[in-house]
């Protein structure tokens, strides 16, 4: 979750506020090797930055059997590390601690089993030659290792990052960003390749994107993506890459997206959508002279007492209505989507039976999302900023390893257990 235009400056205030499938039993082809990249389709200059692909290997299919939709078919709910290695100014500047092996484990043993990492670079790296720190790879890398040491899959990205290429989806700054999405990206790869299929990796966060035009850059940058990882080699020939709808908007996917990137292998791409509607109900603050916050979402869950308080759009049908849009554009195509974000806050500056009736309109809100999305082949992550206050979206308590939110927990594992 970033700074997105318009409704992204009271996104900042939240801050502060994914059936089993089998591996193949066939062999896939050898991945190609990719084209070199260029300015002027979709690659990037290779003179503003090294070369960091300095130690290709070849392609080692060892433990990366399965492809995209039997990883998909694997994934029954994500919870994302929020406000952590993606913080401004280091892991811990947010408020959350370090992650540590016991919150790895305790998520894993409260049932999801699959893990995002929202990750900061650029405020790692060397702004003359965009070389990445090797102990920030490193502390990648361990906490990548604690996530597999548990099973789990794990979603590594570029997140807003300082908005390097999130808020510059341009054809002014399209060589630049290509440029750096270049080589973080055989940096990142080369340090992570030896991981297996377990591991995937996600090429932008919320990328800002309007119109046509800006769909073509962001496309550039995707393509860069894929091309960045898969020359590195190793299992990063056959690793499963994630690419994010036009500010990751599930409206905006369906009218701009156009095509996935061109890819050395078949069937190893998903597609990156968030949901936080309705806005009001899900991440609101405070009232706006352009509306009020919303208290209450499901019809069963309306007030008589407060009725300017209860949700007027964003009900389930149209939840039911966008994941569909979703199924008909990429998932029947053959190619799963990932739910990267979701989530409403916790208003616990509501008191008595308002509370309650917020408290349990909210579990159900989670719970039907979660239904909603794997019906729809969607692979739902939580956004758990690590905040216990009111109007905020924790679920563990990160500094005692414990569960805090054992409501909203419950909710999300019956909304997986009801997904077939």
């Amino acid at each position: 979750m970033t700074y997105r235009s318009g409704i992204v400056l009271l996104l900042t205030l939240f801050l502060f506020a994914c059936g089993g499938g089998g591996a193949s039993t066939q062999t896939p082809p050898t991945p190609n090797t990719p084209a070199p990249s260029n300015p002027g389709n979709g690659g990037t200059p290779d003179t503003l930055y090294p070369d960091y692909n300095t130690t290709p290997q070849p392609a080692d299919m060892t433990g990366m059997e399965k492809d995209a939709q039997q990883i998909a078919a694997d994934i029954r709910l994500g919870w994302n590390i929020g406000n952590t290695m993606e913080a401004t100014g280091g892991e811990t500047a947010w408020g959350n601690p370090e992650v540590s092996a016991a919150l790895i484990k305790l998520v894993k043993d409260s049932g999801f089993n699959a893990i995002r990492i929202p990750l900061a670079w650029d405020q790692y790296a060397d702004q003359d030659n965009a070389k990445i720190d090797d102990a920030w790879l490193d502390r990648v890398h361990e906490v990548v290792q604690m996530c597999i040491d548990e099973n789990l899959y794990v979603l590594v990205n570029i997140h807003w990052d300082g908005g390097w290429l999130e808020n510059n989806v341009t054809t002014e700054q399209q060589d630049n960003v290509n440029a750096k999405q270049r080589a973080f990206w055989q940096q990142i790869a080369t340090k992570l390749r030896d991981f297996d299929q377990k591991l995937l990796f996600a090429s932008a966060n919320e990328p800002a994107v309007e119109d046509a035009e800006q769909m073509e850059v962001l496309l550039t940058y995707h393509q860069t993506f894929v091309d960045a990882v898969r020359e590195t080699g190793g299992k990063n020939a056959y690793r499963t890459l994630v690419v994010q709808g036009p500010t990751t908007d599930i409206e905006k996917t369906n009218d701009l997206w156009t095509h996935m990137p061109v890819d050395t292998i078949t069937n190893r791409l998903m597609a990156e959508v968030h949901f936080y509607t309705p806005y009001q109900f899900t991440l609101m603050r405070e009232d706006e002279s352009w509306g009020a916050q919303f208290y209450f979402w499901g019809e069963a869950y309306h007030s008589d007492t407060q009725p300017e308080r209860n949700a007027t759009f964003g009900d389930e049908t149209l939840l039911k209505e966008q994941f569909a849009l979703m199924k008909v554009q990429f998932v029947d195509m053959g190619i799963p989507v990932i739910l990267g974000e979701f989530s409403a806050m916790r208003r616990t500056n509501l008191t008595g039976d308002d509370l309650q009736r917020h408290l349990d309109s909210r579990a159900y809100y989670h719970q039907y999302v979660v239904e909603a999305a794997l019906r729809n082949g969607l692979l739902p992550f939580y956004w758990d900023n690590g905040s216990l206050d009111a109007l905020n979206s924790g679920i563990f308590n990160r500094q005692q390893n414990a569960v805090f939110d054992q409501q909203t927990l419950d909710a999300l594992l019956a909304g997986e257990q009801a997904a077939p």
